[in-house]
């Protein structure tokens, strides 16, 4: 799993790794490594690359909206991120969108919601069928 963000993102990416970790999955960390101010598309980017070329499986994006970081990642054709704040969004996100990659909004969820939204995101699996056909008409390409 990737796991990134901005320095709004920071510590919760930190908690969400170690919490993902204990739950026995390998998580590999994209920064930022502080609090200081970075940019999240340079975060984005390569966390991206790394769920588009198969490194990853599936990826974590958190800054403090959500939303900059999921508007960078959903710039790749093969990543689908979606901006969640509760659980049953981050499991409807994989079960019926496929999202490879979750967002979250540090700013406006609790750490533990967070935690629980990037568990339930890494636990379910995309239902296929009709959602399939919908799935399929998202890329550009």
């Amino acid at each position: 799993i990737a796991i990134g963000g901005d320095h709004a993102g920071f510590q919760y990416k930190n908690a969400i790794k170690t919490h993902l970790e204990q739950l026995g999955h390998k998580v590999q960390d994209f920064g930022p490594s502080s609090v200081e101010s970075c940019d999240y598309p340079d975060i984005a980017h390569p966390l991206a690359d790394s769920v588009e070329n198969g490194t990853n499986e599936l990826g974590i994006a958190i800054c403090g909206s959500g939303n900059g970081i999921s508007m960078t990642l959903n710039k790749h054709q093969e990543v689908r991120s979606a901006l969640c704040w509760e659980v049953e969004l981050a499991k409807l996100a994989r079960q019926h969108n496929n999202a490879n990659v979750l967002a979250l909004p540090s700013r406006f969820i609790s750490l533990d919601l967070a935690k629980y939204c990037a568990e339930a995101f890494v636990s379910e699996k995309f239902e296929g069928g009709r959602h399939e056909r919908r799935v399929n008409k998202i890329k550009l390409i």
